[in-house]
């Protein structure tokens, strides 16, 4: 059990957010403070917060995007159409085929060439099945 410092109540340590450099090991406001602070902080600063995520942008160049979907036209392809299926309502993220969660999905092809034939995995086990059976055919 922990006092918050902001909204002063006596919680459990499962409601405060890990921090090392913290004596006990965990920030001394609760989640739900931490969260309120964030939005706050966002909410006052929005033009500045936007004008940054703009100048930063993509990370990746133009001409890294351009040879990308040149070496990979069939995986780029197959992620445009489940992009555009998602967001036209025609398909829907599942839970995850491995652990049942339903946060942080991802649609993983088999095979690029049968672009609707997709798995539902969460990030972790996503990464997992890339690591056990490596990239999907026709890439």
């Amino acid at each position: 059990m922990k006092n918050c410092f902001k909204c002063e109540k006596h919680l459990p340590l499962s409601e405060f957010y890990k921090h090392k450099q913290m004596k006990d090991g965990y920030l001394n406001k609760c989640k739900k403070c931490a969260k309120n602070d964030a939005l706050n902080h966002r909410g006052k600063n929005l033009n500045k917060i936007r004008a940054y995520d703009r100048k930063r942008g993509s990370r990746q160049t133009p001409e890294y995007q351009r040879d990308y979907r040149n070496r990979y036209p069939n995986k780029c392809k197959a992620h445009q159409k489940i992009n555009n299926e998602v967001r036209n309502g025609n398909l829907f993220p599942m839970p995850c085929e491995v652990c049942f969660s339903t946060h942080d999905l991802h649609a993983h092809h088999d095979d690029y060439l049968k672009p609707l034939n997709i798995r539902w995995l969460c990030s972790k086990h996503h990464s997992q099945w890339h690591r056990d059976y490596g990239e999907a055919k026709n890439p």
